[in-house]
This record gives C-alpha cells, sequence and structure tokens, in this order.
C-alpha cells in the first residue's frame, strides 16, 4: 500500500447547516463545497480541516444518538482537532460566549459536543 495521509472523515447530520455552522462559524473551517442531490436537495457539505484534509457533513434522516462521555460501543469516539497551548483559553472562550458547554477538560483537551452531539476535542497534547 502506499498510503500517504489523511483525506477525510465524513459524519452525517440531520440538520447539516446547524452541524457546517459549528465548524465553519465556531471553529472557523473553511466551507469547500456543496453537493447537491439529482432533485437538487442539499447531500453533504465539505468543511476544510486546517493541515490537511476534509470534514464531509452528509445529510441523514434519523435522530442524532445521545452517549455519555465515556463509552464502550465501538465506532467513531470523536473528531480531536490540534490547537496550540496559547489558544486554549480564546478557545474555552469562545465556546462560553457561544452558549457551547465544556464536556471534560483534561491538562492537554478540551472537549464539547457538536450541534448533533458528536464529540469534538481540541488538544495541544502534548505540549504542557
Amino acid at each position: 500500500m502506499d498510503v500517504q495521509g489523511f483525506h477525510h472523515v465524513a459524519i452525517q447530520a440531520r440538520d447539516i447547516e446547524c452541524v457546517t455552522g459549528f465548524y465553519r462559524d465556531l471553529l472557523g473551517f473553511p466551507e469547500l463545497s456543496r453537493h447537491l442531490r439529482p432533485d437538487g436537495s442539499l447531500r453533504s457539505i465539505w468543511v476544510g480541516v486546517p493541515g490537511g484534509g476534509f470534514l464531509a457533513i452528509e445529510a441523514a434522516g434519523g435522530e442524532p444518538v445521545s452517549t455519555p462521555f465515556r463509552h464502550e460501543a465501538p465506532g467513531l469516539l470523536m473528531l480531536a482537532f490540534r490547537i496550540p497551548k496559547a489558544a486554549r483559553a480564546g478557545v474555552v472562550n469562545t465556546f462560553t460566549r457561544a452558549g457551547v458547554p465544556l464536556e471534560h477538560e483534561t491538562r492537554w483537551t478540551v472537549y464539547v459536543r457538536d450541534p448533533e452531539g458528536n464529540r469534538v476535542a481540541l488538544s495541544h497534547h502534548p505540549e504542557d
């Protein structure tokens, strides 16, 4: 195999506009493209992930599944993004002003949930 790096992650969302807003407007990820179904309805929005690759937010019809912070279910656990340690206070302040509650914190990482409950981490590990 000749794997050359990360390409993208796709998540499904009932309200892709709202979820896209979280990543685009709150985290600052640039919107790259919108993809339509043959009937003209919105199927997917792609946002760029700093450092390479993108996040594809795909339309889904079901309800989001709620999971506790720590759980044993297999599958995607969280999306973790790198931040510099010096940016941590600003990240926390941005979430607070936006009304996004902190789910958990460690000395390196701040955890929140996107509008449909996906766990999102912003981490400066291992930078102390």
